[in-house]
């Protein structure tokens, strides 16, 4: 491909300047800084909402359809097994070191390299480029922020360390806090009623509990109890107890449908403290299926959630590096799986357009 080996040594370059700028989730300020003086240098027209920044390969076409490239520039903070500093960019081995390295900094500028290749060519879309804040915490600042600023997506490619295979499904996320209410009684003379007993049978029910509906991709919805609380005293049969349910929704429902399945087969008070992250998957006649199959990409179903389950448009999710190595110590992306990212996405977008 033209000029790839430009592009390539360009992203290399902009990870390691960005993996040497701590961007903590809603802290990403200065690396937002160094994205759009990037882009500004490439001629675009550059928008910028809070640490949100973006920009089209050209003057936006209101008759065209749009495709978004997004990936996001905030990182987790790092854990203690780090033996390198996460800060620096170290290259060792063919490997680039660095917290964000690999998530999610590879595909960040690696989708970067594939827009700035497109900027000259024309294409029968527009192309836009987005990094994103606070994808890390899903928080609200990110890119739910900006969606209602940005035309609609036909399709959108959000960049995550995929090994560059293609997730065309992904699980959403439901927490649910619940309650079940009892009557107190004094503990030795056997009064009241047992808010713990009463949990038990819908905990029984929890841990033996099968979603009627499962997804081709990503199986059946898991529902799992991780938080439990009741009692003040010992000698006080308790009236209330309280426990969490981890809801990892696949894109076989929508948050508010696996919510009321739980719903009518528990007995306590239900009360979802988000319908925010929903699961998503590539509807079957979309292009991007066709596209899929003329590259010979695999595609998967994954169990991570990503700005994917904020985006309201048909989305894939793929780019380099792995996702085993996402918040671990010493974190790294080989080099060569960047330069294979940026061909990848070069070839998604050119057979897009040819299908297109």
């Amino acid at each position: 491909m033209e000029n790839l080996k430009i592009f390539f040594e360009e992203a290399v370059q902009l990870l390691k300047e960005l993996i040497e700028i701590p961007s903590f989730s809603k802290e990403e300020n200065l690396t937002a800084d160094l994205i759009e003086k990037n882009l500004i240098k490439k001629g675009v027209e550059v928008n910028r909402e809070g640490n949100n920044v973006w920009a089209f390969a050209k003057e936006f076409n209101p008759f065209l359809p749009t495709v978004w490239l997004n990936s996001h520039h905030d990182t987790v903070k790092p854990n203690a097994g780090y033996t390198k500093n996460p800060h620096q960019a170290i290259v060792e081995d063919g490997k680039l070191f660095g917290l964000g390295s690999n998530d999610a900094g590879g595909p960040l500028v690696g989708l970067l390299a594939t827009f700035c290749y497109f900027i000259q060519q024309e294409l029968p879309f527009n192309l836009l480029f987005i990094a994103s804040a606070e994808e890390e915490i899903s928080g609200p600042n990110g890119i739910s922020s900006i969606i209602s600023k940005l035309p609609e997506a036909e399709l959108a490619i959000v960049g995550e360390p995929t090994l560059m295979k293609l997730a065309v499904a992904e699980k959403g996320l439901l927490v649910i806090d619940a309650k079940i209410h009892g009557k107190a009684g004094h503990a030795a003379r056997e009064e009241g009623v047992n808010a713990i007993y009463l949990a038990l049978e819908d905990l029984d029910e929890i841990r033996n509990f099968q979603f009627m509906k499962s997804s081709p991709f990503l199986g059946r919805t898991k529902v799992t109890a991780t938080v439990i609380k009741a009692g003040q005293q010992h000698n006080v049969v308790p009236d209330l107890c309280e426990y969490t349910l981890d809801v990892r929704v696949t894109d076989a429902y929508t948050l508010q449908e696996a919510f009321e399945e739980l719903k009518a087969n528990l007995k306590a008070e239900l009360t979802p403290r988000s319908m925010r992250l929903q699961s998503s998957h590539l509807p079957a006649g979309h292009l991007m299926n066709q596209v899929a199959t003329r590259l010979e990409l695999e595609k998967y179903g994954s169990p991570t959630l990503s700005d994917q389950a904020l985006i309201p448009w048909p989305s894939v999710k793929i780019g380099p590096g792995d996702s085993a190595r996402s918040h671990t110590a010493d974190e790294f992306i080989f080099l060569e799986e960047i330069q294979k990212g940026i061909e990848g996405y070069i070839s998604i977008i050119n057979k897009y357009a040819e299908l297109s």
